[in-house]
Parts: C-alpha cells; sequence; structure tokens
C-alpha cells in the first residue's frame, strides 16, 4: 500500500515558510551591502553585533525585563482566565452571557480605540507611565485568548476527577490540585504560551500607556525597521523571536515535569 505523500509534503511546505524567513533575517543581520535586485549581499559586516554587544549590559537588561514582564502578564491572564473560564463552564449566574461577551471584547474593538480608552483611564488611576499599568493592558490584551482556550479545555476536563475524589474524602482544594489541575496542564501551557507571545509582541499598547518609561524588545526593535536599518532590525528580529522560543521551551520543560512525563491526551 502506497503512502500518501500530502502530509509529509504539507510539513516540509510549512517548514520551509518557517525557516526561509528567518534564515533571510541571519543573512541581513551581517549584510553590508546589498542593493535591489541582487540576489544576495555584495559585501558582509559585523557592525549590527558589533553596536548590539557594545551595549551588552542595556541589551541583557531589556531582555530580561521584557521576558519577566510579559512572564508577569502571560501568568495573570492565565489565571484569571482559568477563574473566568470555571465559573462560565460550571455555573450559572446573571450576566453570564455578558460575562462571556465582555471577555472577548478586547479583540472585538479596534486595538487604537482600546488603547487610548484605557490611556484615559489609567491617567485618572494614576496607572499611566507606571510598569503596573503596561502589565494590566497586557493582560487585558490577552484574556480574550486565555478564557476562549480555558473554556473549552475546562469543559472538556469536566468534574469527574473532583467528585470522585471528593467521595474518596479529599478536601475541595486537594480535590482540584491533584485531579483537575494536573489534567489541565496543555491548557494552561497552551493558554500561557498565547499569551506570553500576545503580551512580548506589544508595541502600541506599551508605548502608549508605558510613555516611553518602561522600555521592552519590541519598542526597541520596532524603531530600527522604521528608520530602514535592516541589519540592527533583522539582528533584533532574531533576539526577539530567539528568547521567545526558549521560553516557550521552558515553559514546555516544566509543564513535562508537572506532569511527571506523561504524554498529553
Amino acid at each position: 500500500m502506497r503512502r500518501n505523500p500530502l502530509p509529509a509534503l504539507a510539513v516540509a511546505v510549512a517548514g520551509l515558510c518557517i525557516l526561509l524567513p528567518v534564515a533571510l533575517l541571519a543573512v541581513w543581520s551581517v549584510a553590508g551591502r546589498w542593493p535591489w535586485p541582487e540576489l544576495w549581499p555584495e559585501s558582509f559586516s559585523l557592525r549590527g553585533f558589533q553596536e548590539l554587544f557594545a551595549s551588552y549590559n542595556h541589551t541583557g537588561a531589556l531582555l530580561l525585563s521584557s521576558v519577566g514582564l510579559s512572564l508577569t502578564a502571560a501568568a495573570l491572564a492565565t489565571l484569571v482566565g482559568a477563574m473566568t473560564a470555571r465559573a462560565l463552564a460550571f455555573h450559572s449566574f446573571p450576566g453570564k452571557e455578558l460575562v462571556r461577551f465582555g471577555a472577548l471584547f478586547p479583540i472585538l474593538v479596534p486595538g487604537t480605540v482600546l488603547a487610548m480608552g484605557l490611556h484615559t483611564v489609567f491617567l485618572r488611576l494614576g496607572l499611566a507611565d507606571t510598569l503596573a499599568g503596561v502589565v494590566v493592558v497586557h493582560v487585558i490584551t490577552a484574556l480574550p485568548y486565555t478564557v476562549s482556550i480555558l473554556t473549552d479545555v475546562t469543559q472538556a476536563c469536566g468534574k469527574n476527577l473532583e467528585e470522585q475524589a471528593a467521595v474518596l474524602g479529599a478536601s475541595p482544594a486537594r480535590a482540584f490540585l491533584h485531579g483537575t489541575l494536573p489534567a489541565l496542564a496543555p491548557g494552561l501551557l497552551s493558554a500561557g504560551s498565547m499569551a506570553f507571545a500576545i503580551s512580548y509582541s506589544q508595541y502600541f499598547t506599551t508605548l502608549l500607556l508605558g510613555g516611553g518609561q518602561v522600555r521592552t524588545l519590541s519598542l526597541v526593535m520596532v524603531p530600527y525597521i522604521q528608520s530602514g536599518d535592516r541589519t540592527l532590525a533583522s539582528l533584533y528580529a532574531l533576539l526577539f523571536v530567539g528568547s521567545a522560543l526558549a521560553v516557550f521551551a521552558v515553559l514546555e520543560g516544566l509543564i513535562h515535569l508537572w506532569t511527571g512525563g506523561r504524554k498529553w491526551n
């Protein structure tokens, strides 16, 4: 029986669509002069690396602060999303559909309008131009995705494990921690990863709500892209992608340890 080559071909095409842009960024990061319409740079230069390593301490601190900010926002968005998903999945209360709609509201409103409205509110609350304000707006931006993912996962897991644990004498907290929570691990990882990616890539909301006081990797990278400095823009883009992938790898490893190496169904 002949195997269908289409799945392998689809995987190969998808891999090329991912790897080719990364390879192009790698070439641009060491390109000295690359005039159009040449298919290969005329010269190569390490100017980008020299400028990056010249401010190594600043770049390292910027990278750590950006990752820390996004991890904080992702953790809060996942926590709030999990609680909201549990309420929507297992409880009936007045205004339930309004809560479900409100959870999706940040992606229904244009991003510029949402950011401008939040900026006005944050000015009155004293959260504008602060790290706390940036974290809050990142959480709000990521909530629609965490709530959507975790609602489906929570409904799929159900409450059977908790009910069986309660029958055996476990407290509600212990039943949740040892029964439902491990089953939710894949969904929590997916929701947290999505929230991190959204927070890590925020530019306009960080610029507006942070007022230039809160600097992230995306705030530094985008001006290089807009100015046409493709060497430094490509180098920062590679740093951006590489750091995000490293965080995803660490998150997956932590979940693997948490679940004891069991395969996720």
